[in-house]
């Protein structure tokens, strides 16, 4: 059994056991009316491909006051604790509530997250070339001798910490206006010696080096976003809809109030839909289709290198949002090796329950989700500094170019394209264990077989 399989295996069989250990308190959920305070706490058992096994805890603290809006907390406070195996570790907390302000939803949260080993894969992929033997490799030979200490050519250290505030209030049923306010603060840096890599020979280095990543932000900085706009939701299950949309567009803007040189606006737009088909066939339910359509573009202004991975959400409704690849955008990309100033992308998925059951007077279902998600960038970065880069010459004059932006605008309007499938437990609808596996067609942005082992549908 590989390593990826046993981690696979052990995921499952401590999620698993997270829900048994949970049921007792859902079930008196269920018999009577929630007063007060209560807590629960899970530990964390999630694998991805990105960033490897993840171990910790987590949990939601909710108070119910006098019981007269259950099931809906007066207040809600989610907390996590996690590391994992590939370095990441990070720490959130987050408030929500319906009846904090009348009227209104607010949701805040605290987010530090430290990585040693920071995937960046430079920008404009696929125009930037990926090299497998730059990978953590300790043997390294270019041709020119080994490197000393080998190489991690796509690492360097990152740590950010966020602040952010959203609220969410209604015009009509189903119409809302949305806003926030985030603070963002970044310190970048080449990793540590300590993991064993040269830390000279780096992407983060070169696109240092010959000036793609400027002086005012390749050390970090602070970010202030501000962003506005109105969500149309009428689905029936906000966990796994049977039917609905739910759209949104807003516009996030980010001045330069830290005089860095850096300031922004961007438009973004998406659009998820679910399809009930009536065909009849499964016992478990009529299977779904789900759908989202998605944009983000920059409007004008400048970008610091180190917000570019950041996939902007109106309400944020996960700790991280970044990196076009990975579970959050094109399912079996490698995270952050797509960093561009605008992207479009789509996934598409026929979510089929295969049976539903009983267990501990708990309602189960088991289902599976085969998918399809591709997508491109609209708006390339930075692509006249990339031009100064050796790497990107010789990659044009290999391809026939004589003019090297023209090669890295073509080639980074490349479509992207992957396939895979998904394996879903749900408990009371609301609680869902998620393990999906998938392929990427386009050659070296991702591994032959991604996996995620997690929490939810992706969208």
């Amino acid at each position: 059994m590989t390593d990826k399989m046993k981690l696979l295996c052990v995921s499952i069989f401590l999620t698993l056991s997270a829900v048994s250990f949970a049921q007792e308190a859902s079930q008196a959920q269920e018999r009577e009316m929630k007063t007060g305070w209560t807590l629960s706490a899970l530990p964390c058992a999630t694998y991805s491909s990105d960033m490897g096994f993840q171990y910790g805890a987590f949990g939601d603290i909710y108070n119910y006051g006098d019981g007269n809006t259950y099931p809906d907390p007066l207040h809600k406070i989610s907390w996590e604790v996690s590391h994992f195996t590939k370095g990441r570790t990070r720490f959130y907390l987050a408030y929500d509530s319906k009846y904090l302000i009348p009227k209104m939803r607010l949701t805040a949260s605290a987010t530090y997250i430290m990585d040693p080993l920071y995937n960046f894969y430079g920008f404009n992929a696929p125009a930037y070339p990926f090299d497998p033997n730059l990978n953590y490799n300790k043997d390294y030979n270019g041709g020119i001798g080994s490197v000393p200490g080998g190489v991690a050519f796509y690492n360097m250290r990152r740590d950010m910490a966020r602040l952010q505030v959203d609220m969410r209030g209604r015009i009509t049923e189903h119409l809302h206006w949305g806003g926030g306010v985030s603070f963002w603060h970044f310190n970048a840096d080449r990793f540590n010696e300590k993991y064993g890599y040269n830390t000279d020979f780096t992407a983060y280095n070169e696109y240092i080096n010959y000036g793609v990543i400027g002086s005012h932000e390749y050390k970090g900085g602070n970010r202030l976003e501000i962003k506005g706009g109105i969500v149309f939701d009428s689905r029936d299950i906000e966990a796994a809809p049977n039917k609905g949309i739910w759209s949104e567009a807003y516009v996030n803007a980010s001045p330069d109030v830290f005089g860095d040189e850096y300031g922004y606006t961007q438009f973004c737009a998406r659009w998820r839909q679910y399809i009930t088909l009536p065909i009849h066939i499964f016992k478990a339910g009529d299977p779904v289709f789900a759908y989202h359509l998605a944009y983000q573009g920059t409007l004008f202004g400048e970008t610091p290198f180190y917000m570019k991975q950041n996939i902007a959400l109106l309400n944020m409704n996960t700790m991280v949002s970044e990196g076009f690849g990975s579970s959050n955008t094109i399912r079996g990309t490698y995270a952050n090796r797509i960093i561009a100033d605008g992207y479009a992308w789509g996934n598409f998925e026929l979510r089929v329950k295969l049976v539903k059951f009983t267990m501990f007077g708990q309602y189960f279902y088991l289902a599976t989700n085969p998918f399809f998600d591709c997508g491109m960038i609209t708006k390339p970065t930075r692509v006249d500094l990339m031009t100064r880069l050796p790497k990107m010459q010789q990659a044009a004059n290999k391809a026939g170019y004589t003019d090297t932006a023209q090669y890295i605008r073509d080639k980074a309007s490349e479509f992207l394209y992957t396939a895979g499938a998904g394996l879903k437990l749900a408990w009371n609808q609301n609680f869902i264990v998620s393990v999906e596996l998938a392929h990427n067609f386009n050659e070296n942005l991702g591994d032959p077989m991604w996996i995620n082992i997690g929490m939810n549908y992706s969208f």
